[in-house]
């Protein structure tokens, strides 16, 4: 199963590559489904919408729904590059997740920071949890993106 999580957080990262080309934070998503196949890949575009929904991962959820013609996404696995923030985690949860898998933690915004979020009205069936599955790269990405708008806002 590593190997699988590698391959597909691999393509999550493509898709981070993807935003951090569109001067986007660089984050991406794939659903992939029970069978391993992928039903959608995403990139964060917040920016570009301007619109906080724009995350990758809800943007890689809705064309799964909508591929899948469900909203329930019960066999699919979440792929993203970034620890998903409280928002993108419940909407993980209601969407019936098999299981998530994220690359870097996030100190700032990571869903496990939030004290008040809890999940005890949607424990019918756990959602599994598998972090730090290529954090190095995920997080490189990141830093570099971060320190270039750093330089670009001091000239």
């Amino acid at each position: 199963m590593n190997e699988l999580h590698d391959t597909f957080m691999y393509i999550a990262l493509q898709q981070a590559k993807k935003a951090l080309a569109a001067q986007e934070v660089p984050i991406g998503a794939v659903v992939v489904d029970g069978n391993g196949v992928i039903l959608a890949r995403a990139f964060n575009t917040v920016e570009r919408q301007k619109y906080q929904g724009a995350h990758a991962e809800m943007r890689a959820i809705a064309k799964a729904c909508k591929k899948k013609g469900d909203w329930r996404l019960s066999d699919c696995w979440l792929y993203v590059t970034l620890e998903p923030c409280a928002m993108c985690m419940h909407l993980s949860i209601l969407s019936r997740l098999r299981g998530l898998v994220y690359g870097a933690a996030s100190p700032v915004f990571g869903y496990h920071l939030d004290n008040e979020l809890s999940f005890q009205l949607y424990k019918k069936r756990a959602l599994e949890i598998i972090p730090g599955v290529q954090a190095a790269q995920a997080a490189q990405l990141l830093k570099h993106f971060f320190t270039i708008k750093r330089k670009r806002s001091r000239e």
